[in-house]
Parts: C-alpha cells; sequence; structure tokens
C-alpha cells in the first residue's frame, strides 16, 4: 500500500508537523510537507498545472492508495496552505481514494470544525474520508522529543488500521 501524509501547515515548528511526521516515519509513507513547498495561490489559471511543483504534488497523490490529511485548525476550519494545496488539485488525483483526517487543535474545543472542513473538501474531491477521525491538542505531543505521546499515538493507529481497511478495498476493487 502507498500511503501519502500532507501536513497541511506552513509552520516549519508546528504541531502539526510533528504528527505528519511521526505518521510518515512509523507507517512508512511518503510525506508531502506544505511547510517545503513553493506553490502558487490558487487562481484557477491552466499554466498553474503545468508548473515542476504542482504537477509533482499531483502525481504523488494520484500513486498514492490512501492519503492522510493533517491540518492545524485556524478561524474554525483547516489551514489555508491545506486549502490552497487541495484546490490546485482534483477528483483526478482523489476520486474513491481513501482518506484519513486529523485536526491539530490549539486545545480546549477546537479541531472539529477543521475536519468538518476537510471532510465536505473531500468529498467535493470524490475522495472517501473514512468515518474515523482525531482531534489532537496541544498535550498530546512531547516537544522535547518533537514526536507525539504514547496515548495519542495508539488514537493514531486506531485511524491507521481503519485507514488501511479502505485502502484493501481500494486495492482489491477501486483501483481496477
Amino acid at each position: 500500500m502507498k500511503l501519502v501524509v500532507i501536513n497541511g501547515s506552513p509552520r516549519k515548528k508546528g504541531r502539526s508537523r510533528i504528527a505528519a511526521i511521526y505518521l510518515a516515519d512509523t507507517y512508512k509513507a511518503e510525506l508531502i510537507d506544505l511547510s517545503e513547498y513553493q506553490l502558487p495561490l490558487f487562481n484557477g489559471a491552466e499554466e498553474q498545472s503545468e508548473l515542476q511543483a504542482v504537477q509533482k504534488v499531483k502525481q504523488i497523490v494520484k500513486e498514492a492508495d490512501a492519503i492522510v490529511l493533517v491540518s492545524p485548525e485556524y478561524h474554525s476550519g483547516m489551514s489555508g496552505a491545506l486549502k490552497n494545496f487541495l484546490d490546485l488539485l482534483s477528483n483526478e488525483q482523489f476520486a474513491n481514494k481513501p482518506v484519513g483526517l486529523i485536526a491539530v487543535a490549539g486545545g480546549g474545543k477546537g479541531g472539529i470544525n477543521a475536519l468538518t472542513n476537510m471532510r465536505t473538501v473531500m468529498r467535493g474531491l470524490y475522495a472517501n474520508a473514512i468515518p474515523k477521525q482525531l482531534v489532537l491538542d496541544p498535550i498530546c505531543f512531547d516537544y522535547v522529543n518533537t514526536t507525539v505521546k504514547e496515548e495519542p499515538a495508539l488514537l493514531m493507529k486506531h485511524l491507521m488500521d481503519e485507514l488501511q481497511v479502505y485502502a484493501g478495498l481500494y486495492i482489491d476493487v477501486l483501483r481496477k
């Protein structure tokens, strides 16, 4: 199974990046780290599709069997960086693919709106956002070792287990 994890945060030292790197390392996934990419601001112009950076991410996502989106919640939605990234792609890359959703919140009551926002956009791209989703609060992170703590890691494992089930169905049925 080819898994792609997308860090939807533009912050090089953000918690979303910590979670995305943890997932990519733990589950041997390819990481698209939006804090590292120089992508244009989507404007609908045809020439944007021809840019090398856009072509590269389109190919990576198209070849994936499953995807995990990790985004901070900014003003009750996914990050602008992730939304812009998704706007540069299309259902050609996402149709029928299983997608896991993780929101990284500032604490307390955040995260659910970013998850809902990502789920809505996945529907628009004809992707299959899996039922299990996860919000990671600041207490979920080990800042000294730049990783996630044990309990949140277990919750991430449950999400990944479900994603692998859906990816198996995608590989066996839908990709043929």
